[in-house]
């Protein structure tokens, strides 16, 4: 999901509030408690292949490779990356609408609903009040008004890709792919760059966390002596960002107060779907992550599965999917199918995936009581 300051402040509200996702008594405080034997797939939007910019209810609407997802725990908001719009889905009823873009009209153009353009956008993420997308075609972060519509442009500039730290459009940045917030300050991954970028969300001044532009690799380290290879998804609870290190195969911890940056699980350049601990797990290109507070939940994207990291021991299992075999079939945990998963979110319930090359939106359900 990548709003885990929102998330902390509003999981109480949302657990005490949502009893629609694996039941439960109104007013029980629920969490996720998902494994492969209770974790449920369905597909809540669009229909598996049939790409298109249709709005409407459940398997009427229609997507184009949605890559980026994000829940204030009653609407879902999908980055639908090759419609390049931004597209809202009720969470009650599965009705999607289009906040803003064209579908089928790239551009860079700031304006309202419709008459904005994005190009490519992946990431996504919300402070409750405003979207913030990572404009990949574009490099550059847009800020999306939930209530109008109202498009406008808040680091970078399009067309002008780099690797300038710098405020507003005088930053630069190289094909972004994931972003998160702590409320404050946004958190990019400057994909092509192999950084982690820092945006002050008042002013939109831009610096760098942690790798250096231009020079990939997998080493752990502060700030600018880590490296990454282009790392795409990411997450926060607040004290710590979590990193997707796509072409490293890892996930990675950075320490926001130090910059410090250590591998939790798997191993640089040695791609594979072996369940296990740390560096002794194995993934193939991991993309969107979000979590629990508890654990990671992975959209582990080539193996066509998500998966499970425990935060404390960084224990790894599958939650969903079988690994090498892409399909759309829902399911419960390793009898479902998922074709390149990429954006994942979670409203402290449900955990919902973006399932890019199915075009469709699916929903993992099935939680249980919080010892």
């Amino acid at each position: 999901m990548s709003n885990l300051s929102h998330l902390t402040a509003s999981l109480l509200l949302i657990a005490l509030a949502f009893t629609s996702c694996g039941g439960g008594e109104t007013g029980q405080i629920r969490y996720l408690n998902l494994d492969s034997t209770n974790a449920a797939v369905v597909t809540l939007a669009g229909a598996a292949a049939l790409s298109g910019s249709v709005d409407g209810t459940g398997d009427a609407a229609r997507f184009y490779n949605p890559a980026g997802i994000i829940t204030d725990g009653t609407n879902l908001f999908v980055a639908d990356m090759l419609n390049s719009t931004i597209r809202k889905i009720v969470l009650a009823t599965g009705a999607v609408t289009t906040l803003a873009g064209s579908a089928g009209l790239n551009g860079a153009t700031d304006g309202t609903g419709a008459a904005a353009r994005f190009n490519n956008p992946h990431g996504i993420t919300l402070d409750g009040t405003n979207l913030y997308v990572a404009d990949s075609g574009n490099s550059t972060i847009r800020k999306v008004e939930i209530l109008t519509g109202v498009v406008t442009t808040l680091a970078g500039s399009a067309g002008l890709s780099g690797a300038a730290d710098g405020t507003g459009a005088a930053a630069r940045f190289n094909n972004l792919h994931g972003i998160t917030t702590d409320g404050t300050n946004l958190y990019v991954t400057d994909t092509d760059n192999c950084t982690i970028r820092k945006i002050v969300i008042a002013g939109g001044s831009v610096t760098t966390v942690a790798g250096s532009a231009g020079l990939h690799g997998a080493s752990d380290g502060t700030g600018m002596t880590a490296r990454f290879n282009t790392p795409s998804g990411m997450t926060t609870d607040g004290t710590n960002l979590y990193v997707a290190d796509t072409y490293n195969n890892t996930i990675r911890i950075i320490v926001i107060a130090t910059g410090d940056v250590t591998t939790l699980a798997g191993s640089a350049e040695l791609s594979g779907s072996t369940d296990g601990k740390g560096t002794s797990a194995l993934f193939y290109h991991p993309h969107g992550m979000t979590t629990d507070m508890v654990n990671l939940y992975v959209a582990d994207a080539l193996n066509h599965t998500i998966r499970k990291i425990v935060l404390a021991s960084g224990d790894v299992t599958t939650l969903a999917g079988s690994a090498g075999l892409s399909g759309s079939t829902d399911g419960t945990g390793t009898a479902a199918r998922f074709n390149v998963p990429s954006g994942i979110t979670t409203d402290g319930i449900c955990i919902y995936v973006a399932d890019m090359n199915n075009d469709t939106i699916r929903k993992i359900s099935g939680h249980g009581e919080s010892p």
